[in-house]
């Protein structure tokens, strides 16, 4: 019972965090911000993960899939990483960090590799994301 109030405090956290950064991706102008919503997002993966956003982040794809999995991660949550992670690869490609953005993208297709899910490439990070959202949300 206290796992799963834990787990559903984690994703609560995670959905709030995204929906804070999508929001912070289109505010002020037509272009919003998406540089402040990747950083948003790296927060939100370091506060969900209790490791540091900044140190987990810069792990090579198949280090940060062998980091979580080692330390227990529930797939659940891995999965929501890894679609925070996609989410982030798009708002630093359309802030003009392709290495970063390249990276990110790197690190999710890992974790959807190690947790088996998948990422709806065609639809890009933010669509992704909000279909994702809405599945989760319906169920």
């Amino acid at each position: 019972m206290f796992q799963q109030d834990y787990l559903m405090k984690l994703i609560m956290q995670f959905i709030q965090g995204i929906q804070r950064s999508m929001e912070r991706a289109s505010s002020e102008n037509d272009e919003g911000d998406p540089e402040s919503a990747a950083d948003l997002l790296e927060a939100t993966i370091g506060v969900a993960t209790e490791i540091d956003g900044g140190v987990l982040l810069s792990l090579s794809p198949d280090s940060i899939a062998s980091v979580l999995q080692v330390s227990g991660t529930d797939p659940g949550v891995a999965e929501y990483i890894g679609r925070t992670m996609f989410l982030e690869s798009d708002y630093l490609a359309r802030a003009g960090r392709a290495e970063d953005a390249q990276l990110r993208l790197d690190q999710a297709r890992a974790l959807a590799d190690a947790y088996g899910f998948e990422l709806s490439e065609s639809l890009g990070g933010e669509g992704s994301m909000r279909q994702f959202l809405q599945q989760e949300q319906a169920e």
